[in-house]
């Protein structure tokens, strides 16, 4: 029997390293990377693959990766893809997922991180996808705008964020930006390079990746 996303959700050890993880990114200043963030990404992720016809059992591992991606965090910031991958790996041996899947899960989130990034297989793609464009007003934490730093005010600056599957061909991420809180050329001082590995990203699902903000086609 297939270990299931819901199984994956349920489990209270898992719950605890997301939490914790969290408390530690949150302790450093970082925005949020809690339940938020990861069920989103869980969820874009499988969309994504869902909509390119991907199967069921596929989209599914998407979603797994996705709930699973950060938890490496609680051990430190640095390398918490690979520590994360590791950690995932025990955790689902445990519970024991068939090895092959084991293995498409942790290569994608051993893969998911700026420093390492690269997608290697279709669930990584999906998964580095929906990491990246997880970029909204709600994950900012520090509540003094007067002290906000770049990642704070780009994130603040995002009002609407939708990440789309055209025709089979095209991702596109979609994004309304306040210009009074941030410029275009801020929100690329910190995400150009996670835009040209989505772009990358898409290439592995064989579509183009296009970034539009405030209706203006950007990439």
């Amino acid at each position: 029997m297939h270990l299931t996303y819901e199984d994956i959700r349920k489990n209270e050890e898992i719950k605890t390293y997301i939490k914790k993880a969290d408390e530690s990114l949150l302790a450093m200043g970082f925005t949020e990377h809690s339940f938020a963030h990861v069920t989103r990404v869980a969820q874009m992720a499988s969309e994504i693959l869902n909509e390119l016809d991907y199967s069921e059992r596929e989209c599914e591992l998407a979603s797994i990766a996705g709930y699973l991606h950060d938890i490496g965090n609680v051990v430190n910031r640095n390398d918490h893809s690979q520590t994360g991958a590791v950690m995932a790996f025990r955790i689902l041996d445990k519970m024991n997922m068939a090895p092959d899947e084991v293995a498409t899960i942790i290569t994608a989130i051993g893969n998911h991180d700026e420093k390492a990034a690269f997608p290697v297989n279709s669930v990584a793609a999906a998964l580095m996808i929906a990491d990246k464009s997880d970029v909204r007003h709600t994950r900012v934490r520090n509540h003094d705008i007067a002290s906000f730093d770049i990642h704070d005010r780009v994130n603040y600056a995002i009002k609407e964020s939708k990440v789309s599957v055209i025709d089979k061909k095209i991702i596109e991420l979609r994004l309304k930006l306040d210009t009074t809180v941030c410029s275009v050329m801020d929100y690329f001082e910190i995400f150009l390079g996670r835009m040209v590995l989505c772009r990358k990203a898409a290439e592995k699902l064989n579509c183009e990746f296009r970034l539009i903000i405030n209706g203006q086609k950007v990439i």
